[in-house]
């Protein structure tokens, strides 16, 4: 049996928004030539009154930097010596 091709293809799947209205309607991903995104969209209406859906994509490579910097930066101790001060009250 041969594994399954998907490049340059991809999938959405209905988001559930718990209650915040600005994230995605529909999120997922896709591949194109090979590379991996992240993708989401956003059901709309024009001024028109026809409704449209707007995508924007994210390479997953991309989002999981994203996500180590910021546990890095998280656990990174606070050192703020250049406000310590160096009076003892006592």
């Amino acid at each position: 049996m041969t594994d399954f091709d998907n490049t340059n293809s991809g999938a959405l799947f209905k988001n559930d928004k718990e209650g915040n209205e600005s994230r995605p309607d529909y999120k997922g991903q896709i591949n194109v030539n090979g590379v991996d995104f992240w993708i989401s969209s956003w059901i709309k209406t024009s001024k028109a009154g026809n409704k449209y859906m707007s995508l924007s994509v994210q390479p997953k490579e991309e989002v999981h930097q994203q996500g180590v910097q910021q546990a890095q930066q998280a656990a990174a101790p606070a050192n703020d010596f250049d406000n310590f001060d160096d009076d003892i009250p006592f």
